[in-house]
């Protein structure tokens, strides 16, 4: 089943600032989703395109068949959209068990039950409880804002570069995390700039490029694509990715 649906989406930080230039795709329950791409090429708006955090200028964003384009943070996360932004995603100064409540603003009187469901999928968060947010590491502090964004229980997760700045070990394990979120029954975007690995966990990725869908498809092709590991790997090769997510030949 279809959790979201993202058509022609447009938008950016001005009235004539377009960053995102009609965007499209779909997200499945269930599914985890890759967003990936060069520097400046629109990922992080679209999430703020999505999520009413910027308003968009054309496009229609549908959270199962129902139209929250435009709306404002409070209510597409009651419709069940949820965001982990890349920074300033936890309170530092509160708890583990703290955070968490903050999760469950939008229904307090079922915060006591949900943060046991969380807890029992991420027993670090468990074992500290009483912890606060700010002593903990990077990756650790990333787990629990993904478990405060599952206290809504939230039928479509947004990651906003989830592993950035986390050593090789971390960014592996809240990947598997991620995944093991999506088998619930989540629908999850992720937007990625580890891309290969990204992508290594995902059902599908979704290509931008000058804010357009540059590529899509299932994600183990497009990471054995040479056009796409040149676009990321960089190096030299019998073609490279141009401006335009074209491939184009180039002499030896």
């Amino acid at each position: 089943m279809t959790a979201l649906t993202v058509q022609e989406l447009t938008g950016g930080y001005a009235a004539a600032d377009h960053v995102v230039k009609g965007v499209s795709f779909t997200v499945a329950s269930g599914e985890l989703v890759c967003v990936i791409g060069p520097n400046g090429a629109g990922k992080s708006t679209v999430l703020k395109l999505l999520t009413g955090l910027l308003r968009p200028r054309a496009g229609q964003v549908a959270l199962d068949g129902r139209d929250i384009t435009g709306q404002s943070p409070r209510v597409v996360i009651e419709a069940g959209m949820v965001l982990v932004p890349q920074e300033r995603n936890v309170f530092g100064t509160l708890s583990v068990e703290e955070n968490l409540a903050m999760g469950c603003f939008l229904d307090p009187g079922r915060a006591k039950a949900r943060m046991t469901a969380v807890m029992d999928r991420f027993p670090l968060l468990a074992e500290r409880r009483r912890q606060a947010a700010r002593t903990m590491s990077g990756g650790q502090r990333q787990i629990l804002a993904m478990g405060q964004a599952l206290m809504s229980e939230p039928r479509v997760l947004l990651l906003d570069e989830p592993t950035a700045g986390l050593s090789p070990k971390a960014a592996t394990d809240l990947f598997a995390l991620v995944r093991a979120t999506a088998e619930t029954g989540v629908a999850v975007l992720m937007v990625e700039q580890n891309a290969l690995q990204a992508m290594q966990i995902s059902d599908r990725a979704l290509v931008l490029v000058d804010g357009r869908n540059a590529h899509e498809g299932p994600a183990p092709a497009l990471a054995r694509d040479p056009a796409i590991r040149r676009l990321f790997l960089g190096g030299r090769g019998e073609g490279r990715m141009d401006a335009t997510g074209t491939n184009r030949e180039t002499s030896p």
